[in-house]
């Protein structure tokens, strides 16, 4: 008799989990996922440009929420399948075109229409990410989504949204755990591709405007390590000598810019002028002199079936022909102390 009842009992109790399972709305079942945007070293220095991490398997229904903890800007951006990429920024510089438009905090993806946040970032007198914006994203539907950064070419990664019935192959802590490791080992490239800005002659006139190297850490897309810096930050030269600008990084803009920081950085000021050889030149002849060498930018890669895109102008060249102290920053990067110096002795 006491097995008997134990055994309806449990029957029914079975059948109470079953009923309240159904009752309870599957908003209520989802889960919310922690991502994170970018990572810098405490001087900004070193960016690492990459979703941490860049691949990820949820649940449909379930939400991705990502935090933006460093000063250089991103976007949160997935586009629908075959749509052209949009530029970062629009006839205004600063402002972002979207794809096209924003979309609010929280928005759906499921491929029918594009998503993205604006563009997110740390405040500049912001030393610590406590306070670091967020932005979220529910998938409604199972499907394989990529997402991408509209500022920065190479940085993309996956979300895999599996039906309710497929059992997951992670939980949040590997993924906090894989973000970890991908950061340090990120940033950790950073001391090692400075070395490739250093000149062969210490006392030439070559100054690297930033580097980079695009790397992969999962099998989801590619991410980026940036070293936000003019190598050879402070050069010493004479009148007349001319300082050469290179940049180095694969798919970051850069700008060398004296006097006042243009409202928009992208066109060279109107006292810049080509060269034969593809880079930009100009004249400086006093310290009030305002000069800005527009986008120094690496062509695009080339993909069959597109058009071939042209060589890109990555060197600046400007011709000193006062003494003085000349101080120049790279418009894009000044929140990350992308600054130099240029002394020039009679």
């Amino acid at each position: 008799m006491t097995n008997l009842i134990g055994k309806q009992l449990r029957r029914i109790s079975c059948h109470c989990i079953l009923l309240i399972a159904l009752m309870v709305p599957a908003s209520a079942l989802a889960d919310t996922w922690q991502l994170q945007v970018g990572a810098e070293t405490g001087d900004r220095a070193n960016q690492a440009l990459a979703f941490l991490p860049n691949e990820i398997w949820i649940h449909s229904g379930d939400s991705i929420r990502w935090t933006f903890p460093t000063h250089e800007r991103h976007t949160l951006t997935f586009l629908k399948p075959g749509q052209t990429r949009p530029p970062g920024f629009g006839p205004i510089f600063g402002i972002p075109v979207g794809c096209p438009g924003l979309t609010p905090d929280g928005s759906s993806f499921d491929g029918s229409a594009c998503v993205t946040a604006g563009i997110l970032l740390l405040d500049e007198n912001t030393s610590a990410a406590t306070n670091a914006p967020t932005y979220s994203v529910t998938f409604p539907a199972a499907g394989n989504f990529k997402f991408v950064c509209l500022l920065h070419a190479d940085m993309t990664g996956v979300v895999h949204v599996l039906d309710l019935s497929e059992p997951l192959p992670h939980d949040q802590d590997f993924y906090d755990r894989q973000a970890q490791s991908e950061q340090a080992r990120l940033l950790a490239h950073a001391p090692r591709i400075e070395d490739q800005g250093t000149p062969w002659d210490a006392l030439g006139t070559d100054v690297v405007a930033g580097i980079g190297k695009v790397v992969t850490t999962t099998g989801a897309g590619s991410q980026t390590v940036s070293l936000m810096r003019f190598v050879r930050q402070t050069i010493v030269v004479g009148v007349g000598d001319t300082v050469e600008w290179t940049s180095l990084d694969p798919s970051i803009n850069h700008t060398v810019t004296f006097g006042t920081e243009p409202a928009d950085p992208r066109p060279a000021s109107a006292n810049v002028s080509p060269t034969l050889d593809g880079a930009r030149q100009a004249v400086i002849g006093s310290t009030s002199d305002n000069v800005n060498s527009g986008f120094l930018s690496p062509a695009p890669q080339d993909r069959a079936g597109l058009t071939q895109s042209n060589p890109g102008v990555t060197r600046f060249r400007v011709t000193f022909m006062s003494p003085g102290t000349f101080n120049y920053i790279c418009a894009v990067h000044d929140q990350l102390d992308m600054k130099g110096t240029v002394i020039v002795h009679p």
